[in-house]
């Protein structure tokens, strides 16, 4: 990590790190007012209770740069998991694409984009937003969100859980680079028991389709039994049944 740029308020870490771009630039806020997830979702950044982060990557200088770029995401949620045990003690689990979880509630999420077109991509952001106390998500998702804080009942300190955080994303985009992409899909699917067993739902062209999750392929797609055949999920509206 290279350039630090912290914020009180902002309105979305990843779209002021997607315009400075650059390898190594880490963007922080205490609240955001634009944040947001994937497929547009609006990301509560209430102050002084989560952690809002955004890391700008350059996978185009990976060994392999292609596959790389199609794991970013999938080492990042290894990062984190690994970040939180080391900072709190707390095993975080997986969920596909870009999930944080204990148990059955989610306790943060990854947002990966770029602002431009070429594969590889020169530089990917990468977003994410942590649930450290409670009042970091609204009341109405009480029931389906968690936060440290709630999980471990103490206080947690966010510098801590943002300086592991980082470390381990140092170190896992380390291994992308360097195309240890089995010790990152490997450590990933320790992680997410949901990768297997589990029931989706999902909409093609064609129709509604449900189907059992079985595991991830090497680059970090979803696979998922129907009718006696595989389908791979690479994007798209998953839903956990």
């Amino acid at each position: 990590m290279t350039s630090f740029h912290f914020f009180d308020s902002i309105g979305s870490t990843n779209d002021y790190a997607l315009a400075l771009g650059g390898e190594g630039a880490v963007v922080v806020a205490d609240t955001q007012t634009a944040g947001r997830g994937r497929r547009g979702h609006s990301w509560h950044s209430p102050p002084g209770s989560g952690l809002y982060v955004s890391v700008v990557l350059s996978p185009a200088r990976a060994r392999d740069p292609r596959r790389a770029t199609t794991l970013v995401t999938i080492m990042a949620g290894l990062a984190l998991a690994e970040g939180i045990d080391a900072a709190t003690g707390l095993p975080a689990s997986l969920k596909w694409p870009n999930d944080l979880f204990v148990a059955a509630r989610k306790l943060g999420g990854i947002l990966a984009e770029s602002s431009g077109v070429a594969e590889p991509l020169e530089a990917v952001t990468v977003g994410y937003g942590i649930n450290v106390a409670a009042t970091s998500f609204p009341p109405d998702l009480s029931d389906r969100a968690t936060s440290l804080e709630s999980e471990l009942g103490r206080e947690v300190d966010r510098g801590h859980v943002l300086a592991e955080t980082l470390a381990a994303l140092d170190a896992r985009y380390r291994d992308l680079l360097d195309g240890r992409f089995d010790v990152i899909l490997d450590g990933w699917r320790r992680r997410a028991p949901a990768a297997r067993g589990a029931r989706v739902a999902w909409t093609t062209p064609e129709g509604p389709r449900t189907g059992t999750t079985a595991g991830i392929d090497r680059d970090g797609a979803l696979l998922v039994e129907l009718d006696g055949r595989i389908e791979r999920i690479i994007a798209g509206e998953l839903r956990w049944l």
